[in-house]
């Protein structure tokens, strides 16, 4: 519980910022989804991309538990891919080396989100609507893990918004904040997780003819 506890309050005291990355995310998936209606083309490509990577290679895992509606390997694999590749690996560990660069991938992230869950297409359309909220849950997941690349990342630049005065000093108290918002990562993640593993194996199937 200390440790939820330390997590919210990083975010509390950068709520203005977890503000401005909630904006920032949502709006550029929103933005996405808008340009994309104009390249049909460009999201079957995406799509027919994504699809390769989960059907082949060592992501097919997740597929074939989707696939089989097995919901406890489908979540526990989803919750895996998304906090370890998807947050850690791509978000935390570019943050370690270069500031603030996780909030700059999370909007990339973002912008391909929206490229590819546009509702162009009547089947589209019925799967976002109980998708929006996967989208919502795991947005919030990634937004987190932004913050997290900010407080590093301002902790290092300015050591003494953190209370310390030399930048090695500042960037290990942001890697140890860093680490605490990583506490709300994994639980948010953990929910979406459990969310889409229903939402795609049970409520899906019944919207589609």
């Amino acid at each position: 519980m200390d440790w939820l506890k330390a997590s919210i309050a990083i975010v509390r005291s950068n709520l203005r910022v977890y503000v401005i990355l909630n904006i920032l995310y949502y709006g550029v998936v929103a933005a996405a989804m808008v340009a994309v209606t104009g390249s049909p083309q460009l999201q079957e490509l995406l799509t027919q991309a994504v699809l390769a990577s989960f059907t082949e290679g060592p992501l097919s895992s997740v597929f074939e538990a989707y696939a089989s509606g097995n919901v406890l390997q489908a979540t526990a694999l989803t919750f895996a891919v998304n906090f370890f590749l998807g947050s850690v690996l791509v978000l935390f560990v570019p943050s370690l080396i270069i500031p603030f660069a996780g909030v700059a991938i999370g909007l990339i992230r973002a912008t391909l989100w929206g490229l590819l869950l546009a509702p162009t297409s009547p089947e589209l359309k019925l799967t976002m609507i109980p998708h929006s909220l996967t989208l919502l849950l795991e947005g919030q997941g990634y937004i987190l893990a932004m913050l997290g690349a900010y407080v590093l990342g301002k902790a290092f630049v300015s050591p003494s918004s953190v209370g310390v005065q030399r930048r090695r000093d500042g960037y290990v108290t942001g890697l140890k904040q860093e680490a605490r918002v990583y506490v709300l990562v994994a639980i948010v993640l953990a929910v979406a997780a459990v969310y889409e593993a229903l939402e795609v194996i049970y409520l899906v199937p019944l919207l589609l003819p």
